[in-house]
């Protein structure tokens, strides 16, 4: 196991990649229908326009979009390709709850949650947008909160945007549980722990602990419980105070257990070719109707074959 978690950091080899970029992006600023927002806001032509979106050249966050009456959002990403933007054709979606005003899915391990300035096509975002487009072209869905690439399980989606506002505005408050199933290096000798630190992002963007001073510094609070172990791994429960990026996977690295496939800030092993983080709860209640909602994925198979190796 290695514990030294500082040079651990220094020593990571981030890799560049340089990728020909395709495409222009715009980020929108005022809710507006596509159409007028290509014409007024960003000086197209209205035939230019229309051109645009008949050729699919046009994608909201990395969704392709072809309406000309589709319902553009303030801080929606607006993209604009040279080559066409084709649908994918959606198998097994993996939906966990469905209604008017929510969709919630187990996100695979590996996918994006959003576009990033690397990749705008494989999102869950995209996956979710052009199945709820299928049933009518004018819908929509909105961000609200996302799991890391790497992390599976339980991702949600809302389809308007007031409750998109009422949800973001007071998420923290109105979010009873973030559970986490973790597969970790090692033996903990504390077997349940509250864990409270302070993390920041550094020059090559990962998170790193920081002292409660610093004026860039975000408050983490993570509890853990060991449910079980063997010689060489720990399975934890993680219920999370707070919701940093990467937090779960820093303070587990602080503490000398990185998360199994963690190889963003640790070197541990990799035995079955995936992050060990699985998101499989999420409790909240509507901001409203005031109803409790409760969404869970299963851990996956794999995190307690390795704990009964």
């Amino acid at each position: 196991m290695n514990k030294n978690y500082k040079n651990n950091l220094k020593t990571r080899n981030i890799k560049v990649e340089k990728k020909k970029i395709d495409f222009k992006e715009y980020k929108v600023k005022e809710n507006k229908e596509l159409l007028l927002y290509l014409n007024e806001n960003l000086g197209f032509s209205r035939n230019n326009a229309k051109s645009l979106l008949s050729n699919h050249l046009v994608a909201i966050d990395g969704a392709p979009v072809s309406q000309f009456n589709f319902m553009l959002s303030s801080g929606d990403s607006l993209i604009i390709s040279k080559r066409p933007i084709k649908r994918k054709k959606r198998d097994n979606l993996p939906i966990i709850y469905e209604d008017d005003e929510l969709i919630v899915i187990n996100k695979p391990a590996g996918l994006l949650s959003i576009a990033t300035d690397k990749e705008k096509s494989s999102t869950a975002y995209r996956m979710v947008m052009e199945y709820v487009q299928e049933k009518d072209r004018k819908n929509r869905i909105f961000v609200v909160h996302r799991l890391d690439k790497e992390t599976s399980g339980v991702l949600m989606f809302v389809k308007n945007e007031k409750i998109k506002t009422l949800l973001q505005d007071s998420w923290n408050e109105i979010v009873s549980k973030r559970g986490y199933y973790a597969v970790c290096e090692g033996i903990f000798n504390k077997k349940e722990d509250r864990i409270i630190n302070y993390i920041k992002k550094n020059a090559v963007d990962l998170m790193v602990l920081t002292s409660k001073a610093n004026k860039k510094a975000y408050k983490c609070i993570t509890n853990y419980k060991v449910i079980d172990e063997n010689k060489k791994y720990s399975l934890l429960d993680i219920n999370l105070e707070t919701g940093r990026k990467n937090q779960i996977r820093v303070t587990m690295g602080s503490l000398g257990h990185y998360v199994l496939g963690d190889d963003k800030y640790g070197e541990p092993e990799n035995p079955i070719n995936r992050l060990c983080l699985h998101a499989y709860e999420l409790s909240f209640i509507h901001p409203i109707s005031k109803k409790k909602l409760d969404f869970k994925a299963e851990m996956p198979k794999e995190f307690s074959q390795l704990i009964k190796k």
